[in-house]
């Protein structure tokens, strides 16, 4: 049976794109930047399958003479450097358009039609970090319970609430909410709950309960191809929530980065043919966005430690990539996604060892890949399967 893994590390950029000065994103290299300036940086797993061989990664880490893995640079061919235009794009989807942005806060007339669906007023509702504001607005929120609105330089409507204050299905109603009237004119990318709780020692802190609410996918995705041809479309992260659970057939969420390592490897054992889709998220959401360079560099070391396990999980005729949906430079101004080039690398035992694909003009051609590999004859219409120059 044959099954393709797709392990998105998100946010692991490896260099800014030609058109990344209109995103005011000239110069950025997430991974390059974390490999100049974080102490004790060597994910030599990650070296050894090859990813210091991948085009414009060897300035920053070192080339393996036999690389385990086969390997390309991607660039990305949609509009924007958002968490769904590169999952989508990953998935066979080019998004011309990007989705709209609320850099001056949402307008006056949504948040006054918001406060009286869901009942409350709402306070904040400008541009803003997430640990950050929760603590600048969290003393009102928790007085007044009234939800905390914010946004960032993505198309994103996010709500905090400290669900001691206000429990969490009532903050995940607020979201529903926002997702039924941010259409239109109010279009905007994704609703995100996020969760919070004040520990023992004062401090505000997230919980593991964000979930976040994506517009559907406007055309079919390798997911609804894979589950079409009658096999397994699984994910792993908050993937479904990105697809909206369009072909979807499982979708497990997870805590942290190492659940979701430890939910992959468990899915892995079970018998089943088709797409695994996970994402690892802790490196963008706990680090990226904080632009905490030695964190990001830990969490990419947390992960490398566990990559003999994952290669270890595999049968015979698995396949998996390791992927990125955009960049996010801990080094840049401000808290956003940079728009970079992302990094892949493809193995298992069907897969040749060490073919430089170069650099890639499209995130989908990962789909069209995995639908060829799986004898699925649907394609998107982007994309080019590289699979021919990686089969043994």
């Amino acid at each position: 049976m044959k099954r393709a893994i797709i392990m998105v590390l998100d946010s692991l950029g490896i260099g800014a794109l030609p058109d990344a000065a209109e995103y005011t994103d000239a110069g950025t290299d997430t991974l390059g930047h974390i490999a100049e300036h974080a102490k004790n940086f060597h994910p030599q797993n990650l070296i050894d399958l090859g990813m210091g061989n991948i085009e414009g990664v060897n300035l920053a880490m070192p080339r393996a003479e036999a690389p385990k893995a086969s390997f390309a640079r991607l660039a990305e061919l949609s509009t924007g450097k958002d968490t769904t235009t590169g999952h989508w794009e990953i998935a066979g989807l080019h998004t011309k358009v990007p989705f709209k942005t609320y850099p001056d806060g949402f307008p006056k007339e949504f948040i006054e039609e918001y406060q009286k669906r869901i009942g409350r007023e709402v306070i904040g509702n400008y541009p803003a970090s997430g640990t950050v504001i929760i603590e600048e607005l969290g003393a009102e929120h928790e007085a007044t319970g009234k939800p905390i609105v914010y946004t960032s330089a993505d198309s994103v409507f996010q709500v905090a609430c400290n669900i001691d204050v206000v429990p969490l299905e009532e903050l995940y109603r607020f979201c529903e909410i926002a997702r039924e009237m941010l259409q239109g004119e109010w279009a905007c990318g994704r609703v995100i709950a996020r969760p919070y709780r004040t520990n023992a020692e004062g401090k505000r802190e997230r919980t593991s309960d964000r979930k976040d609410y994506s517009v559907k996918p406007p055309e079919r995705t390798l997911l609804n191809m894979v589950q079409d041809a009658g096999m397994v479309s699984a994910t792993v992260g908050k993937i479904s929530d990105i697809f909206d659970r369009y072909g979807v057939d499982l979708g497990v969420h997870l805590h942290d980065n190492m659940d979701g390592v430890d939910r992959t490897i468990q899915a892995m054992a079970a018998d089943f043919e088709g797409l695994l889709f996970v994402n690892l998220v802790d490196f963008d959401a706990k680090y990226g966005h904080r632009r905490d360079v030695q964190g990001y560099a830990d969490c990419i070391m947390e992960f490398d430690a566990r990559v003999p396990e994952l290669l270890a999980a595999m049968k015979d005729e698995d396949i998996m990539i390791f992927t990125a949906d955009h960049g996010n430079d801990p080094t840049a101004h401000g808290t956003d996604h940079t728009r970079e080039h992302v990094p892949m690398l493809v193995f298992g035992k069907p897969v040749k060892e060490g073919v430089d694909l170069g650099t890639r003009g499209s995130f989908a051609d990962i789909a069209c890949t995995i639908l060829d590999y799986l004898g699925i004859e649907e394609r998107p219409a982007i994309g080019a399967s590289f699979l021919k120059e990686i089969l043994k």
